[in-house]
């Protein structure tokens, strides 16, 4: 059968909608006929409802048909037209969010971010250098793309078997043990496409994501920490480890560049989003490549730090709120940020128990500290209490929204 016939296949369940069409145009065009030549008022009363039934007929089938080919196109997208139709022009219409940061904590975000505007750049962190994404930036010589992938996978509006293939961890024995399947898919693609930049938007591509994730630079960065008793500790993946409380921390080499388009996407924001996430190894090293203070400083978008629920052992012990905010702007600026937006959800004694055992603890929301310092704090039960605390992805995004559609109210 010729191409130009291919929608004729019996199956496709066009062809009745088609002839559907096809029957509307005839009652018009013969309706329209009579109406012209008719003078008896009872015969252009039929002709009438012969020209409504037509139009009737039109609008059905391709309503029909436009619906036959997104559930071709989409099958899991059940729901109907209408309702796709609006919710995606809502989201188009959302905010444009810059997120800035690394692991889980960003992914968590960026799940309830692509539900209320598909307007997002995520901002990640390449200073990771353990697990798969460590062996791969050791063995391939490029950037680690761990939490690129999670991050990726956040935004993806692919099938939920295409997303739990790259989130997929090999568990059998060899070269591949513990290796993730889109580490090594976006490995792939940067050997092929010889740039990682262009493997990250070929991976975009492949998961459909909403917005897009870009990393914080392409030069390959290592992050180290001064601790208080005078040693430094060398490596992302190390620094937890060393169990002593930490100074500061800084980036090798200290002439790393932001790429063109990180710079233009913080330029362009309504509202910049730091965490949540690790304080030192996931926020920080995004803000201390050189270029983007400046560029976050020169915006005027609405600055929001979120905090983390829990401590990090290595990291943060004992640190209430209010230290998490101090170590931000001792390494940046004083008017970093506008808004913190703190936790105040119950956490079960056996959840606390079992950090404890790992020596973490619930963060402290030390509200008139915050206050006293110059920022906003915002309270909201914000916790996802499984196995592990996390922050509730619908619940965040929800608080985001909200602080922005404030924040211009108070402008206008």
């Amino acid at each position: 059968m010729k191409k130009g016939l291919h929608w004729f296949y019996p199956g496709l369940g066009i062809k009745r909608w088609i002839f559907l069409a096809a029957v509307g145009i005839a009652f018009i065009s013969l309706s329209s006929a009579s109406i012209v030549k008719s003078n008896n008022l009872e015969e252009s009363i039929f002709s009438f409802l012969g020209l409504a039934l037509g139009t009737l007929a039109i609008i059905v089938s391709v309503k029909e048909l436009i619906t036959s080919i997104i559930d071709a196109v989409y099958p899991q997208r059940s729901r109907k037209l209408v309702d796709i139709f609006l919710e995606k022009k809502k989201r188009d219409k959302g905010p444009n969010i810059v997120a800035i940061g690394g692991g889980t904590g960003l992914s968590a975000l960026l799940q309830g971010l692509k539900n209320v505007t598909a307007n997002i750049t995520a901002i990640v962190t390449v200073a990771d250098d353990g697990g798969s994404s460590g062996r791969i930036r050791e063995e391939f010589n490029i950037l680690p793309p761990g939490d690129i992938r999670n991050c990726l996978v956040a935004l993806a509006d692919a099938e939920p078997l295409m997303q739990e293939l790259f989130q997929y961890r090999f568990k059998s024995e060899g070269d591949l043990k513990n290796h993730n399947f889109g580490n090594l898919f976006i490995t792939a693609l940067c050997q092929i496409t010889g740039d990682f930049e262009k493997a990250v938007k070929e991976s975009s591509k492949v998961l459909a994501i909403k917005g897009q994730v870009l990393p914080v630079t392409v030069d390959k960065i290592k992050l180290i920490a001064e601790h208080v008793d005078g040693k430094k500790t060398i490596g992302e993946s190390q620094i937890p480890k060393t169990g002593s409380k930490i100074k500061s921390v800084y980036i090798d080499p200290a002439d790393c560049k932001p790429s063109y388009e990180v710079i233009e996407a913080i330029a362009n924001a309504e509202a910049i989003v730091f965490g949540p996430g690790s304080l030192y190894t996931s926020i920080l090293p995004n803000l201390l490549v050189p270029g983007i203070l400046d560029a976050v400083s020169g915006s005027s978008a609405i600055k929001i730090y979120v905090c983390n629920i829990m401590t990090q052992l290595g990291e943060t012990d004992s640190y209430c709120a209010s230290d998490h905010i101090k170590a931000l702007i001792e390494h940046t600026s004083p008017g970093l940020m506008k808004y913190c937006i703190l936790n105040s959800s119950f956490i079960p004694e056996h959840l606390l128990k079992k950090y404890e055992q790992e020596g973490a603890y619930s963060v402290k929301a030390d509200v008139i500290n915050v206050e006293q310092m110059g920022f906003k704090p915002v309270v909201k039960d914000l916790a996802h209490l499984g196995d592990v605390v996390r922050h509730k992805s619908k619940n965040l995004a929800d608080v985001i929204l909200e602080i922005i559609n404030m924040d211009k109210g108070r402008d206008r």
